[in-house]
């Protein structure tokens, strides 16, 4: 079945939130939820960026009702207060979708020692999941959308170097994140599943396209591939769609998988899509379950 956001009825009353709404493909899934009527809260890290990116929303759907909330998931104690405060002011959840994300920066640890890319792109959105669990399950319907990518593909989860406590590779670390991600989302649907809850897991991917995650890619790498663009990426607008998809497609059951259905992956319609065999490996995932519950801090209820 195809999907097209023109054909989705209006979610009015639908509370989501999206996790680095401020730009790329954030902001594109934040304006696709505004034009179904859906309350957006833009969860992000630089409240100038949120605005202005707010308004650029607005100028595209007048009528978009949207919500600024800071969170910073270089810090748990940051994805702690931001749950706590949504809690506070909300008592339903319909669509968390776990957007941010950082792509091959030099090597940095997150406030509590984890390497930034595993912190923020998997760890972080682990805990922030778990907090708002509990709104999730109440709601009926409710969806938790991560974020993945091409390069799980390649990705392996060295238990010996989760953090770079040994050695630190730019593309090995971003691949074990958007894996981990993956794990993650599946391991989340078996669980639900066990504990009879309705709560649909989901993951995407956005195929290639060209978001301020490509700041750390090197100038000259930048110069060599802008020829190259136009054929093996999409716009934003585009790439935001498996994640839309996933957010708001009638057929979605949990532990779908959604990318372009393009070459490779790299671009086109989206659709639904299978992720590499060793993402399915369920030991994995259930010890990165554990870890992950260990080093956030937090056993996750079910």
């Amino acid at each position: 079945m195809s999907f097209n956001l023109d054909n989705i009825p209006s979610q009015k009353g639908k509370i989501a939130i999206v996790t680095g709404a401020n730009s790329g493909l954030g902001k594109e899934i934040t304006i696709g939820l505004a034009k179904k009527e859906i309350k957006v809260i833009m969860a992000c890290r630089n409240q100038s960026k949120a605005e202005s990116a707010k308004a650029e929303v607005l100028s595209q759907v007048n009528s978009a009702d949207i919500e600024i909330m800071l969170l910073d998931l270089n810090s748990l104690n940051a994805v702690r207060n931001f749950a706590a405060a949504f809690g506070e002011k909300y008592d339903r959840l319909d669509l968390l979708i776990e957007n941010a994300g950082i792509m091959i920066p030099p090597l940095s640890k997150t406030e509590d020692g984890f390497e930034s890319q595993m912190g923020v792109n998997y760890f972080s959105h682990f805990l922030l999941a778990n907090l708002l669990y509990p709104l999730l399950n109440k709601t009926e319907g409710a969806r938790i959308a991560t974020t993945s990518s091409l390069a799980h593909e390649r990705g392996r989860i060295d238990f010996d170097n989760l953090n770079a406590e040994k050695s630190y590779s730019k593309m090995g670390a971003y691949g074990q994140s958007k894996l981990a991600c993956l794990l993650f989302a599946y391991e989340l649907k078996r669980r639900l599943e066990k504990a009879g809850s309705n709560v649909i897991a989901v993951s995407s991917h956005p195929g290639v396209s060209k978001t301020n995650l490509f700041t750390n890619i090197p100038a000259i790498a930048q110069l060599l591939m802008t020829p190259l663009l136009p054929i093996f990426t999409h716009s934003p607008k585009y790439a935001a769609l498996p994640t839309l998809y996933a957010a708001l497609g009638h057929d979605v059951k949990s532990g779908d998988y959604f990318g372009p259905t393009g070459f490779n992956g790299l671009k086109g319609k989206p659709g639904k899509v299978k992720s590499k065999p060793h993402s399915y490996d369920e030991a994995v995932a259930a010890k990165l379950w554990d870890i992950s519950e260990t080093l956030t801090g937090e056993k996750f209820i079910l």
